[in-house]
């Protein structure tokens, strides 16, 4: 028989057709993933975040399913998969849980776009170093207003009151009712263990402070990498490349994180910032729309005039909500001939 003959005897129900790629029809419907576990993000590495679930470590990868939802240090996750921590394996992000808390900032004052640092902290703790570097308080005002904003319990953890005392800087933060420890090296850590217990708190800061030696004394066999100042910029040297949640011995977590020379607050919202100031907060019912509240009509000036709050209170507030539109402050070079301290 010949080619024009058979194709001419055949059925259309007969012709086998390929299906296309974009022929299955789409569900709106995802798998329920009944048989999830719950862990939590202690690190994230090129698209590869690291979870604890119990006592195991689960390297796992993010599911399509999830677009571009970013999962960060801190998350309470679910996932599927191989959940046994064997080296070789790896589990699936299948949901991340509502966030009671967000760690946010901007690149710089202008950009639009916010990125999550951490996850369901509770905690921020602004390490400084007392000299060397020199503290720089518009960064510490730049991060007590993030802390503000997302609602953390602030605290100022001081190092190295061997080169400077911490009574200037102390004094600077006074109103605000700002919790602070100051730690000295080769001491105990009881004062600093009993604000971190129970808690999960992010360590910030310029490098150089001592965030990563702090880390290593407080979470034994930590390992995390130190470095010294340098003697000429006055500058840390970045030792840590990306946060790190490690649990404490009594209870709680700390968040160890790079070092940073800025921090943006593009995405603060100026409400909840006042929100921390239950003293001035009602001060603000009379304001003008869009008040930045360092104005000449803001009504806060005669809520405090008439009693109802502390001068210094408002003075410290305004302070920090300028630091918003002031540029941050430049590096300086070494305040002194001090030796550099050989901490990260």
């Amino acid at each position: 028989m010949s080619p024009s003959r058979r194709s001419r005897d055949l059925d259309e129900d007969d012709v086998r057709v390929r299906p296309s790629r974009g022929s299955r029809p789409r569900t709106k419907e995802r798998p329920a993933h009944d048989s999830a576990v719950t862990g939590v993000v202690v690190t994230v590495d090129r698209g590869r975040c690291t979870c604890r679930v119990g006592d195991d470590e689960v390297t796992a990868m993010k599911a399509r399913e999830l677009g571009r939802r970013s999962v960060v240090v801190g998350d309470r996750v679910d996932l599927v998969g191989d959940v046994s921590g064997r080296a070789d394996t790896l589990a699936r992000v299948v949901r991340v849980q509502p966030r009671r808390s967000t760690l946010r900032r901007t690149a710089d004052d202008t950009d639009p776009v916010e990125r999550v640092l951490v996850a369901n902290a509770d905690q921020l703790v602004v390490v400084t170093a007392l000299a060397h570097p020199t503290p720089r308080t518009r960064l510490i005002d730049r991060c007590l207003v993030a802390a503000y904003d997302a609602g953390l319990r602030p605290l100022l953890c001081l190092t190295k009151p061997d080169l400077a005392p911490p009574d200037e800087l102390l004094a600077t933060y006074g109103a605000l009712d700002v919790d602070h420890v100051v730690v000295r090296k080769g001491e105990p850590l009881d004062h600093l263990v009993a604000h971190l217990a129970g808690r999960t708190s992010v360590l910030v800061g310029h490098s150089g402070v001592g965030k990563s030696t702090l880390v290593n004394a407080l979470v034994p066999g930590a390992g995390r990498a130190t470095g010294g100042v340098n003697a000429v910029t006055g500058r840390g040297r970045h030792t840590s490349s990306s946060a790190i949640a490690l649990a404490l011995p009594g209870g709680g977590w700390v968040i160890d994180t790079p070092g940073v020379r800025s921090f943006g607050l593009a995405h603060v919202d100026l409400s909840r910032v006042i929100g921390a100031f239950p003293d001035l907060e009602p001060g603000t019912e009379h304001c003008p729309r869009s008040c930045s509240h360092d104005e000449p009509e803001c009504a806060l000036d005669d809520w405090v005039a008439s009693g109802h709050s502390d001068p210094a209170r408002l003075a410290s507030l305004r302070r920090l909500l300028r630091s918003r539109d002031q540029e941050e402050e430049p590096d300086r070079g070494p305040p002194d001939q001090s030796p550099p301290d050989q901490s990260d």
